[in-house]
């Protein structure tokens, strides 16, 4: 991959993990989250952090899905003129 695919990649998936980190922790309180029944041993910050990469992980992941759907023999992509 070159580093168009790669931008392609993780810009679309960055952006929305913005906008996913903005809804989600506009409804949600950090410190009421729990694991395994008991609280989060995470600072507001860290969890906050952790959202973050986890949401632009999962958007990066469906942005490089799309890219090898367009890239595979037979896709839109061989298409172009």
């Amino acid at each position: 991959m070159n580093l168009r695919h790669w931008l392609s990649v993780l810009w679309p998936g960055f952006l929305l993990a913005c906008v996913a980190e903005l809804l989600v922790f506009a409804f949600v309180d950090p410190s009421d989250l729990r694991w395994g029944g008991s609280g989060l041993e995470l600072s507001r910050q860290a969890v906050y952090t952790c959202g973050f990469f986890a949401f632009w992980t999962l958007t990066a992941a469906s942005s490089a899905l799309t890219l090898a759907f367009l890239s595979t023999p037979g896709g839109p992509a061989d298409h172009e003129e």
